[in-house]
């Protein structure tokens, strides 16, 4: 049996069976995780304080797991009441009308190479909370998006499987800077070996046609994202056809509209592409709508919430 929350004016965090001040939630030197980047993590958020869509989230995490060869030894379902009862807990540190981003991740633990220094045994597995830094997107919903092409390729099936979630994230790092430095406020657009369009950095790609509706890259090839599921079933709620198929720039240059799916976020429209707009290089019609469906799914305006606590 886990030990209850703590009471203090700090948020906690969950940390190996123990909860304790997130100041105090630190990772070893020698942890895997650290030295070699081998984290499995999800990162969910709540509306209204509530975590959402939780178990596509757990879902993910155990096939994660599965592929690195991890046992958390805890129960997903527990480490899911964890989440959900560190929420409720941070939650009274903040706005009542604020949300939170909740990080659930694990490592191997340590490293065999310092066994002889190091007696922790077993994995690390750590959840935590931290405010949504709205301030870092919520303009992007009147704006948009920039995407610049670089010479950063995704990572390859051969290395790991694109299902796999994980925190190793060179290849993000280096071709949103090579994007930065093309086009100042740029975001990467990572592509395949073959030229196939795959996703933006940390963020599923969706394409809209007026005369074909809403298309992803298949799904064998991306990390299937918990949003891009909730915006194929809003999109089926309003009519609109969602597929999967390979994509290329010039499909992502031509489209009607360019939609990027993260969890924080939830969707934004994407203008530019290598320095050119997209369509009139304007947020579209059909980001509104798909918009004004996931607020009210969730019960709360998206795009209002993210402009009233952007610049705190």
């Amino acid at each position: 049996m886990r030990e209850a929350p703590l009471k203090t004016p700090e948020p906690l965090a969950y940390l190996n069976g123990r909860w304790l001040p997130l100041s105090q939630a630190a990772v070893s030197v020698f942890d895997g995780g650290f030295l070699q980047g081998t984290t499995v993590a999800e990162q969910l958020r709540t509306f209204r304080g509530q975590l959402f869509r939780l178990d596509l989230h757990l879902s993910r995490l155990a096939r994660s797991l599965e592929i690195v060869g991890v046992d958390p030894q805890v129960p997903l379902a527990e480490l899911g009441q964890i989440a959900a009862e560190l929420a409720e807990q941070n939650r009274k540190l903040i706005d009542p009308d604020d949300d939170l981003g909740v990080t659930i991740f694990v490592t191997p633990g340590m490293s065999p190479t310092y066994a002889a220094v190091v007696r922790q045994q077993g994995p690390t597995v750590c959840v935590h909370t931290q405010p949504l830094s709205f301030g870092t997107w919520a303009q992007k919903y009147e704006t948009g998006e920039s995407l610049v092409v670089t010479d950063i390729m995704q990572v390859p099936a051969q290395c790991w499987p694109a299902e796999l979630k994980c925190r190793s994230r060179m290849h993000y790092y280096l071709a949103d800077k090579r994007a930065r430095e093309i086009e100042a406020g740029a975001r990467a657009l990572l592509l395949e070996e073959r030229g196939c369009v795959t996703e933006a950095s940390t963020a599923n790609i969706v394409l809209y046609f007026k005369d074909g509706g809403l298309v992803s890259p298949p799904k064998e090839h991306i990390l299937p994202g918990v949003t891009v599921a909730v915006l194929e079933e809003l999109a089926g709620q309003i009519g609109v056809p969602f597929g999967h198929r390979e994509l290329t720039v010039a499909h992502v240059a031509r489209a009607d509209e360019v939609l990027l799916c993260s969890t924080s976020p939830c969707i934004w429209s994407v203008t530019r592409l290598n320095g050119q707009p997209i369509a009139d290089g304007k947020p579209g019609v059909m980001f509104r709508q798909l918009l004004k469906e996931w607020s009210r799914m969730v019960g709360l305006e998206i795009k209002a919430q993210a402009l009233r606590f952007a610049n705190r």
